[in-house]
């Protein structure tokens, strides 16, 4: 599958199959992942991988802020991936103050592409993901007990697709360009 191919066909999945992914194959997408661009090559992405379904279930039934579309989609899946940031490197000067406008805001910019990558490379493995952005970060932090020093940056269900999704419409590439 070319890159082209890939983004293109890649699709938000919600409707997972009940099968396992192979430790293997999670480390085959994080070692594609890890080569996602970051500021300064600081690389700050983290993974924490939830396989556990009582974990996935607490989540999806006490952290999701009662959006009953991303519960039911935790509960499909096979894993929830967890993707983290390390505080206060991306975007940031070694002296503590901002390279950027953005301030802090860089981090989560390279929170989304490590993220893009990473559902991008479980595509290209066979497998379905969608990145849930509704969930309460402070009690999710403390049940996973994320490490110091990081922060939760985005959900992702992932597992072998059930559904197979239609690309929803693109606006034409002419009212997304401008040439000066």
């Amino acid at each position: 599958m070319d890159v082209f191919e890939c983004i293109k066909e890649r699709r938000s999945i919600r409707d997972f199959k009940e099968e396992k992914i192979e430790h293997n194959v999670f480390e085959k997408i994080i070692d594609t992942a890890r080569y996602s661009p970051s500021w300064k090559n600081t690389q700050i992405a983290r993974y924490i991988i939830i396989e556990d379904k009582d974990i996935m279930n607490d989540i999806a039934d006490n952290c999701v802020c009662d959006f009953k579309f991303n519960s039911n989609t935790i509960k499909k899946a096979a894993a929830l991936v967890l993707v983290t940031i390390i505080n206060g490197r991306s975007g940031f000067e070694r002296d503590g103050s901002y390279s950027t406008s953005k301030g802090d805001g860089w981090e989560m910019f390279d929170a989304g592409i490590a993220t893009q990558t990473l559902c991008l490379a479980a595509h290209a493995e066979g497998l379905g993901s969608v990145i849930l952005g509704i969930f309460d970060e402070e009690k999710i932090s403390k049940l996973i007990n994320i490490p110091d020093g990081q922060q939760l940056a985005a959900l992702v269900a992932m597992g072998y697709p059930n559904e197979t999704p239609v690309a929803p419409k693109r606006k034409e590439v002419g009212e997304l360009i401008t040439y000066k």
